[in-house]
């Protein structure tokens, strides 16, 4: 069977893995669910023979990984992007179990690229880091054992994309489809809604409290385009504008 669409159009990002050898058995997860897109950011060791020898076939995938310095260049042109992660935040969007997860981003690989983010092996994904991402994920692991290594955890949600692409009625119709907004461009808009809140006097850098997640988790909920994008940030642009006396 051919490889469905949908996963052509999704990233596997690995972020600060510190052995080589687990990017190996990521890449031979993903090539085994059909999966290629693999980038890395600030990986401690890439290329290296280790992960050459763990990939076991999947070499092609790490010869053609992407290696970044950080989450924000990796997400850039993504529309979508979901962050595995065991912590619980008092301000995340509730998360979904990984099966769930793989229908909402081959569901989301309509519009564009998505990313699907794993952390450190120790210390997982930074808050940081999971603050960037439009969705938490968790593996529903045994509570008395939930220890997963890296590359168990890429089988599988490698697996529930493999399933759910193959499931899934991925119509692309060409024409008239508001072209989604990127990572980037919404990240600009976030920028952009900080300076002038914080210019208004509404948002105090000294007492952030939760404004500003706030605002990230309001605007995650929904699919931001482009043209709305730009209409927003026309419209704060407008705002810093001095006023004219009359």
């Amino acid at each position: 069977m051919n490889r469905p669409l949908a996963l052509d159009r999704i990233r596997v990002v690995l972020s600060r893995t510190s052995h080589p050898g687990n990017i190996g058995a990521a890449a031979r997860a993903m090539k085994v669910m059909g999966l290629h897109d693999l980038w890395l950011v600030a990986p401690a060791a890439f290329p290296d023979e280790v992960a050459t020898a763990r990939a076991s076939g999947a070499s092609d995938v790490l010869e053609a990984a992407h290696v970044v310095g950080s989450l924000q260049e990796a997400l850039a042109d993504t529309v979508f992007s979901a962050a595995l992660t065991a912590r619980r935040r008092e301000l995340s969007l509730p998360r979904l179990q990984a099966r769930d997860a793989a229908l909402e981003l081959v569901a989301r690989s309509d519009d564009g690229r998505v990313a699907l983010v794993f952390g450190n092996e120790t210390s997982g994904l930074s808050n940081e880091e999971v603050g960037l991402c439009s969705l938490p994920v968790t593996i529903p692991t045994n509570p008395d054992f939930s220890s997963l290594n890296l590359g168990a955890a890429v089988q599988v949600l490698a697996y529930e994309l493999r399933m759910a692409a193959l499931g899934a009625a991925v119509l692309n119709a060409p024409g008239d489809q508001a072209e989604p907004a990127t990572h980037a461009d919404f990240e600009g808009f976030m920028a952009h809604l900080e300076r002038v809140v914080t210019a208004s006097g509404f948002h105090d850098p000294a007492n952030p409290k939760r404004l500003l997640p706030r605002m990230r988790r309001l605007f995650n909920r929904v699919r931001l385009e482009k043209e709305e994008v730009a209409i927003l940030r026309g419209m704060l642009t407008t705002f810093e504008r001095p006023k004219r006396r009359g």
